[in-house]
């Protein structure tokens, strides 16, 4: 990402998240992006942002902060746009494994898999509600447009 921005011509600002995760963390982040007057986020695939799904959208609707997510439930709680693998094509996978290890086979044995699915997912409400426009060549790539 650092690599990305700097081509791109963007500063990245990082806004790392103490332990416990919960929701006072969140808010010290957002608190943070607010001061470093941040435009745009992108929120990483961690178990516990998806846990605190709700709060993040949320929190970035307050702050009108543009933001990508790793998952279309972000999307569907009102976020504006995710780009991300089916999380149920990654479930029937692990099953798959699962049911080859209980068959005898040994899990360091067993293939890496990557996810072959993606999908771009944009809530077209969040973003006229964020005053943003949404460029046509997103909107024609897009697998599933909110409204």
């Amino acid at each position: 990402m650092r690599e990305a921005a700097q081509q791109a011509g963007l500063t990245l600002v990082e806004a790392p998240l103490g332990d416990p995760i919960q929701e006072p963390e969140y808010r010290r982040a957002f608190g943070l992006m607010v001061r470093e007057r941040v435009k745009a986020f992108l929120v990483v695939d961690a178990v516990e942002n998806f846990t605190h799904r709700r709060v993040i959208v949320e929190l970035a609707k307050q702050a009108q902060l543009a933001a990508v997510y790793p998952w279309r439930e972000f999307v569907e709680s009102g976020g504006l746009m995710a780009y991300s693998t089916e999380i149920a094509e990654l479930y029937r996978g692990a099953a798959g494994y699962i049911a080859r290890i209980f068959e005898g086979a040994h899990p360091g044995e067993l293939p890496y898999q990557q996810a072959t699915k993606f999908e771009l997912v944009i809530n077209l409400k969040t973003a006229k509600a964020m005053g943003l426009t949404i460029p046509q060549s997103l909107l024609v790539r897009a697998d599933q447009l909110i409204e």
